[in-house]
């Protein structure tokens, strides 16, 4: 059996014993706070609220003269590995930039006082702020905004925001199920459980964890407040995915490593002082007693959805679900996910009746569990846009010419883009000219979208310019596959106005909503048309369908009008 760190932590001592999870991999979701690309913390950071901006080192060079595609020969060698810089280092870092004081100003100054400030972290960005201001300094937010109980709908000010149409986070219980309801194949459906709130850090260290339970509050809130779930969407019942379910996607060993995270309670040999402690598969990925529950519901009701769309019992789906899953691979659990809950669909769909099952991960960060599941299927088409930067963005994987293994090559297609800051146009384009005519030759029988809204413009972490109308447009492309048959899963996403707002318009077009947006001519970035002609080469030789673009784009690459990556195409 695998074994995963212990921690606990109380004001007086902190006891620390580590062990390997089997091969899990030593890193975490903060390969970013090396130094390059928007992982400098005080770069990356300080432009969170505008998400566009970006940070010196992260432009890779590129010439002005035709593009010589051949350069980009699929084979490369890879970068050293470098020490990784956890989550807790990127907070202590920042705390160290906020209390910089270490000039002795007592020479012009002899009475001076040191004052005190107090501290306070924003509701919306996790982000650290001192009592003298009232808006966060990294994504403006208000300190008291009530955007966990009425989520993107909530004003940014002092001003109390009008009610919402329901005031409690939605549930399961008491609303219509998926039985109770006629001609369902005309309904959206919602996955949602309040168990999966219980999953969280119970110590908190020096910052409060990004993955937390507020990510589905703010999402449930605006859902709600908009009239939409509950109201227009249906729900589902809640179930805890089953160990023979888990079994063709992860090995036994990681399936009892989270399982024996539900045991984790300490009470120093009295019964007075029982209490809840965390474990650590990584430095950053935790689990408490209740973990194991809901990555097990998470599951559950991503596989249930899967079914009910392939049965033709709803028309399309999305699960409100955490914890994430799409770093979670065949052994391991990293990057704040336990059970890969994209891939558990894809298989409930194929028992379902599916044959060929797409993935698209517009995640900000590569879902390397999901491709180490399935990178020698021939049935299940991965398809991930993300940062990769050479390698030093977090996990490192998903380079371009990372196509499939074992006579799988081709299935999985990796756009690794070069950059922070990467916003609406490059991920159109992309999806016009890579993602799309790929599906469509593929012809997949469902759709599955690992929903990570990290790159959504704000997000501290992920430093990209996406917006909800550009997520809205992604999520309508894909609508037109598998005669509709979508389901879209929870990945990442840690400011809650940003993932609130772009889940909401995600789920819209899922009711049949229109994107309002015209798609006339829309412009790539210069690094972004770099990335697009690097994966054009190395995947046309896998789908065929690709080589007239490459053979136009290329051509074009002198003349091309080059959009400017801050500017926003709708």
């Amino acid at each position: 059996m695998a074994f995963l760190g212990l921690y606990r932590m109380d004001s007086e001592t902190e006891q620390t014993s580590y062990f390997k999870s089997g091969e899990a991999a030593n890193g975490d979701l903060q390969r970013q706070a090396e130094q390059v690309g928007c992982e400098g913390t005080a770069d990356c950071l300080s432009n969170g609220s505008h998400g566009n901006a970006q940070p010196e080192g992260t432009t890779t060079t590129t010439r002005d003269a035709d593009f010589d595609a051949d350069n980009h020969n699929g084979t490369k060698k890879r970068p050293r590995q470098r020490r990784e810089m956890t989550l807790q280092d990127m907070y202590n870092q920042q705390a160290d930039y906020d209390d910089d004081d270490d000039d002795d100003d007592s020479d012009w100054e002899p009475v001076q006082k040191h004052v005190v400030s107090e501290k306070w972290f924003c509701v919306n960005c996790t982000m650290v702020n001192f009592d003298d201001v009232v808006y966060c300094d990294i994504c403006g937010e208000y300190k008291e905004s009530g955007i966990v109980k009425h989520g993107f709908f909530a004003p940014n000010d002092a001003q109390e925001a009008a009610p919402a149409q329901v005031e409690t986070v939605a549930t399961s219980k008491g609303q219509e199920s998926c039985e109770q309801k006629s001609a369902l194949e005309n309904f959206t459906a919602v996955g949602f459980d309040e168990r999966m709130l219980l999953h969280s850090e119970v110590d908190m260290k020096s910052h409060p964890h990004p993955e937390r339970p507020d990510r589905l509050r703010a999402i449930a809130a605006s859902l709600a407040t908009a009239g939409i779930f509950p109201g227009r969407c249906l729900s589902i019942p809640a179930r805890e995915i089953t160990q023979e379910e888990l079994l063709p996607v992860h090995s036994l060993e990681h399936i009892e490593a989270v399982e024996i995270t539900s045991c984790m309670l300490s009470s120093d040999f009295d019964i007075s002082s029982l209490h809840l402690i965390n474990s650590y598969f990584t430095p950053d990925t935790y689990a408490n007693q209740h973990s194991a529950c809901a990555a097990r519901v998470a599951a559950g009701l991503c596989a249930d959805l899967a079914s009910a769309i392939m049965s033709g019992r709803t028309k399309n789906g999305f699960a409100l679900v955490r914890p994430p899953g799409h770093h979670a691979g065949v052994g391991q659990s990293m990057g704040f996910c336990l059970h890969n809950n994209a891939a558990i669909a894809a298989l409930a769909a194929q028992r379902s009746g599916a044959k060929k099952v797409l993935i698209v991960d517009w995640d900000v960060h590569h879902g390397n569990g999901t491709q180490e599941i399935f990178e020698g299927n021939k049935s299940v088409l991965y398809i991930s846009l993300h940062r990769h930067e050479g390698g030093r963005f977090y996990p490192g994987t998903g380079a371009a010419d990372e196509v499939g293994i074992l006579g799988a090559e081709g299935y999985c297609v990796n756009v690794p883009w070069k950059c922070g800051g990467v916003g609406d146009n490059d991920y159109i384009f992309t999806f016009q000219h890579i993602v799309i005519p790929i599906a469509l030759e593929f012809s997949p029988d469902i759709t599955i979208i690992s929903a990570g809204f990290d790159a959504a413009r704000g997000d501290p972490l992920g430093c990209c310019d996406v917006t909800p109308t550009g997520y809205a447009q992604m999520t309508h492309m894909l609508s037109v596959l598998s005669g509709g048959k979508l389901l879209v899963v929870l990945e990442g996403g840690y400011n809650l106005r940003s993932i609130s707002s772009s889940a909401t318009a995600v789920v819209k077009v899922l009711l049949g909503e229109s994107t309002g947006c015209e798609l006339d001519r829309v412009v790539p970035s210069k690094a972004g048309m770099e990335t697009v002609l690097e994966v054009l080469k190395i995947q046309k030789n896998f789908w065929p369908t690709l080589q007239a673009s490459f053979a136009q784009l290329q051509s074009q690459w002198g003349s091309f009008p080059f959009q400017n990556r801050s500017a926003c195409p709708f």
